[in-house]
């Protein structure tokens, strides 16, 4: 029995663990203006942020389409898969669940399939997607797979600050006066997945007092499973993680967030994403 699983590029899974665990990613479009970009193929992160950077228009981002996934399903199923389990981005933030589930439906005669949403979103989603993928390498049913991520979705926890209001000004979700506001007093957003939708977390004075924030979130959390950092072009990631590490012994995996989840949070975003313990 071979279980595959597929995510989509919301993950912001970085791609050697991605290739390590089998784990097959279906991307979503970026969009500046007129441009249009498939994430990952067309534009990396890194050539994602240098563009953000020059463009005065704010990318947008769209699902992928069912025939993208029936694609991937397909191909999975001739290389030998008996079965897949798709790990979405939330339901509440995207299409993206959708096209998968219209996909499973067109192939349901060739291979089983089970779309699962993550209620989740970047490492959160990325780290379901993982521990699911480990679980199948060891030659777990279908359904114990799906168990699994049915038991991690509510464990699991992503809680973000963003470095400006920038992204949020351009994108008319915020008055001009009101972000000006927040970058003369430095005022950093904190913001959480919260039932799969992104939700007001706080707010801290400083940089530093969003980070210590987040730390102090991962400590209260209590014993832990899990634990990622993912960040966009942040030079203060080691800050975090050292903060981290004082009290979390395990491995951190850090992730960049990607074209997906930084159209929306913006440059200089940095969080953590934590399973808690049973």
């Amino acid at each position: 029995m071979t279980i595959r699983i597929v995510t989509d590029s919301a993950c912001d899974l970085p791609p050697e663990l991605a290739t390590t665990h089998s784990i097959t990613i279906v991307p979503l479009t970026i969009r500046f203006g007129s441009e249009e970009f498939i994430d990952r193929l067309d534009l990396t992160t890194a050539q994602f942020w240098a563009k953000c950077a020059a463009s005065p228009v704010l990318p947008e981002t769209a699902a992928p389409s069912p025939g993208q996934f029936e694609s991937t399903f397909r191909r999975l199923a001739a290389e030998g898969a008996t079965g897949i389990v798709v790990i979405s981005l939330s339901s509440e933030l995207s299409a993206t669940m959708q096209s998968a589930e219209v996909a499973a439906k067109s192939v349901n005669d060739t291979i089983p399939i089970r779309v699962i949403d993550s209620r989740s979103a970047s490492m959160g989603q990325g780290m379901t997607a993982v521990s699911c993928a480990k679980l199948a390498a060891s030659g777990a049913t279908l359904e114990q797979v799906v168990d699994l991520a049915q038991d991690l979705i509510g464990r699991t926890k992503v809680w973000a600050a963003l470095d400006t209001l920038d992204a949020l000004k351009k994108g008319g979700r915020i008055g001009g006066a009101k972000a000006l506001l927040a970058s003369a007093l430095s005022i950093k957003p904190i913001i959480a997945v919260i039932d799969g939708k992104v939700a007001e977390g706080g707010r801290q004075r400083t940089r530093g007092k969003a980070l210590a924030f987040l730390i102090e979130k991962v400590h209260q959390a209590g014993p832990i499973e899990n634990l990622a950092v993912l960040q966009a072009q942040c030079s203060d990631t080691d800050i975090l993680l050292n903060g981290l590490k004082a009290f979390y012994q395990g491995n951190i995996e850090v992730s960049d967030i990607g074209a997906v989840i930084g159209s929306h949070a913006g440059s200089g975003t940095i969080g953590v994403g934590f399973v808690t313990a049973k």
